[in-house]
């Protein structure tokens, strides 16, 4: 067995997990998941069938990763966010077939207790902060806060508020890199 499990959690059988994943107490991955290399899945998870998780994506305590939900490499989940795959869920109609599919691009980080509704793409090294709900797509590096999210601002792959100057450009404070505003200030990107 390449990862290893704690002995309360349940693998199902059929289910992929890569070279040096964790799977602590009281989780259940189900047949279907497929979870890379270097994750951490803390106690209390559930992954579904229709999951794909990533390499190096660690998910905190009580966060249920429902089917139609991909993380891609590097994500966080916070502790107890929730993920949702039915829009309008009604417990006596059945609506299986109308999933709505989850990405999470990579890097990003969903916040402790934040709700991410169906449907949407968190975008890559997204920040969105504790408690948000997050309704629509987010872009990259976008810091989402409040109920409904809102973009309030700019993260950098390191996980740092970027400060833009007047010229639209900004550095992370603690690796050096250069980000770039586009002219709508609606995007930023990483410049080589």
């Amino acid at each position: 067995m390449a990862y290893w499990k704690h002995e309360s959690a349940i693998v199902d059988e059929g289910a992929q997990l890569g070279e040096g994943s964790k799977v602590w107490h009281f989780a259940h991955v189900s047949p279907g998941a497929r979870i890379g290399a270097g994750c951490s899945l803390g106690q209390g998870v559930y992954v579904g069938n229709d999951v794909s998780i990533g390499d190096n994506v660690r998910i905190q305590n009580n966060v249920s990763v429902y089917d139609a939900v991909t993380l891609e490499d590097d994500v966080f989940c916070g502790p107890s966010m929730v993920f949702t795959n039915v829009y309008n869920p009604r417990a006596a109609v059945a609506r299986k077939n109308e999933y709505r599919k989850t990405l999470v691009k990579r890097g990003a980080t969903l916040g402790a207790n934040c709700t991410i509704v169906c449907g949407a793409t968190i975008g890559r090294y997204a920040f969105v902060g504790a408690g948000a709900v997050v309704q629509k797509d987010v872009a990259d590096f976008a810091l989402m806060v409040g109920v409904p999210a809102r973009r309030i601002g700019w993260m950098s792959r390191h996980g740092e508020r970027l400060r833009f100057d007047a010229a639209g450009q900004a550095v992370c404070p603690a690796t050096g890199e250069r980000y770039r505003l586009a002219s709508d200030e609606q995007t930023v990107e990483l410049i080589p």
